[in-house]
């Protein structure tokens, strides 16, 4: 029995119903405070409780068991599925050592006008001067020979953690 399968299925046939976890934990007859622990990989349910948990979340027992195939981070598109780089979004997402957590979506276009110019490196209060050292004619090329997915993850010395995803 894959423990992790379980928790996470859990939590997400229970979110897709738009129930919280009190509203599962009252139609099973077991604490909030159990449900929390099982979406949280804590402990599992007893195995008495998984039919009545797939029956209350509306799915068959055996979805509580699937374990859910990831899509790679980075991946290559065949030629007749590439996209106009013009279309393109490039996403930033950064969670600063302050706390603070910064999403950015910008038109590939836009940004390589702005690498290009030399634009300021600074979102908020998180400076991304770090990501000067990327060697982006190597990353544009990348994405027009239809590399997609995570391309980029930095750590910098601040603890800033910043990730590049071109969609």
């Amino acid at each position: 029995m894959n423990h992790q399968a379980i928790c996470k299925n859990i939590a997400k046939y229970r979110k897709e119903k738009k129930m919280t976890q009190d509203d599962l934990a009252e139609r099973i007859g077991v604490s909030p405070q159990a449900v929390s622990k099982w979406e949280n990989g804590v402990s599992c349910p007893d195995i008495a409780y998984l039919p009545e948990i797939a029956e209350v979340l509306g799915v068959d027992i055996n979805a509580l068991f699937r374990e859910e195939e990831e899509e790679p981070e980075t991946y290559l598109v065949e030629d007749h599925q590439k996209k106009d780089p013009a279309k393109m979004l490039f996403r930033i997402k950064v969670l600063s050592s302050d706390g603070d957590k910064v999403r950015v979506n910008l038109p590939l276009p836009l940004l390589k006008m702005m690498m290009n110019t030399g634009a300021s490196m600074q979102l908020g209060d998180t400076d991304l001067s770090s990501l000067r050292n990327i060697d982006w004619d190597s990353l544009f090329a990348m994405i027009d020979n239809g590399v997609m997915g995570k391309l980029v993850e930095v750590e910098s010395a601040d603890g800033d953690f910043v990730e590049i995803y071109v969609e």
